[in-house]
């Protein structure tokens, strides 16, 4: 899209959403906006309805714990729109509020599609979608303990799993590997591209 088209919608959003809307940056020919979690429903609808952004592309959490110099709330999503009829798409982010749960609402009311994105940032991220009809793990299994993309989820994880012919079933089991560094080793013979 054109820097003028870009500059044109980033014009449009700000008179729309006024407040609603954060930031804006156009970088690398995209555009990307944030919106505060407070009006983050009312400004999705308003998106597809006023807008014409009639697909969402992805929506996926994020956990910025060990971004440098990262000065807002730890955890919020990404979200791709496209607009088929205007030809242009979006990127808009939204900070779920700093507390024991990383909560933001539903969206899946606007765009059905993020339901199955709304259940993946919570089993992954644990972030909590207020308002979504099925709100369970997607990914992991029922009984998993944590949220594995955060970045202070162990590498090796909490629990292992195994099948045990005795008891005829899949059991569970605290983590027998113990943690390791992985340090990559130099596997070269002595001369390796030497040219005489």
């Amino acid at each position: 899209m054109s820097k003028e088209r870009l500059e044109a919608l980033q014009a449009e959003l700000q008179a729309r959403l006024g407040e609603s809307m954060t930031e804006s940056t156009i970088r690398l020919d995209e555009l990307t906006v944030r919106v505060a979690h407070a009006h983050w429903a009312e400004v999705a609808r308003r998106l597809r309805d006023e807008l014409g952004f009639e697909q969402l592309i992805d929506l996926c959490g994020m956990d910025y714990a060990t971004y440098p110099d990262w000065r807002l709330e730890r955890f919020g999503i990404v979200v791709h729109l496209l607009s088929v009829q205007h030809n242009q798409r979006l990127r808009v982010k939204v900070a779920a509020p700093e507390g024991s749960v990383p909560l933001l609402s539903s969206v899946s009311e606007v765009w059905a599609v993020a339901n199955w994105f709304e259940r993946e940032a919570f089993d992954l991220f644990g972030i909590v979608f207020a308002g979504h009809p099925d709100l369970r793990r997607l990914l992991t299994d029922y009984g998993f303990v944590g949220h594995p993309f955060r970045k202070d989820f162990p590498v090796s994880g909490f629990v292992e799993m195994r099948y045990d012919a005795e008891q005829k079933r899949v059991v569970y089991q605290p983590v027998s590997i113990a943690p390791r560094e992985v340090i990559p080793r130099k596997a070269r013979p002595e001369h390796y591209g030497d040219t005489a």
